[in-house]
């Protein structure tokens, strides 16, 4: 019994240590894993943008963490946003990439400024998605 219980030791031990070891998978792009997924066509269904825009939103944009659809928590809601945004006749396109001011609520603009640096390194293409998602709520 103690021979078996020495021999199944180190394995054991060998098993917790690369089982726990820390794994590194970059994620792609969720335009890339698209377009890869496709065949290199950028032409999408509004369906597609939607979900594409909806990984955005909640991933790699960060953006839920501070806008829900219809409410205001830390920034304004989705929906304000959008109709502000149509209201004044201004691109949100053209604002995530950094081309244009705040409009909806100035004063926080500067709590969303780390967020905008990740939208202004995004794609025409995950912009148009993030858009139509927003639009979508």
């Amino acid at each position: 019994m103690r021979n078996t219980l020495i021999k199944t030791i180190p394995f054991l031990v060998a098993l917790l240590v690369f089982s726990c070891g820390k794994k590194e998978e970059k994620q792609a792009m969720p335009e890339a894993v698209y377009e890869s997924e496709r065949g290199g066509a950028t032409e999408m269904t509004q369906a597609e943008k939607n979900a594409l825009g909806k990984k955005i939103f909640e991933g790699k944009g960060t953006c839920a963490s501070c806008h829900l659809a219809d409410k205001k928590v830390i920034g304004p809601s989705i929906r304000e946003i959008v109709q502000i945004y149509d209201k004044h006749d201004v691109s949100l396109i053209s604002f995530l990439k950094g081309q244009e001011e705040a409009i909806v609520d100035p004063a926080q603009f500067i709590i969303m400024q780390a967020n905008l640096e990740i939208t202004k390194k995004m794609s025409d293409t995950e912009l148009e998605a993030l858009e139509a998602y927003m639009r979508s709520m």
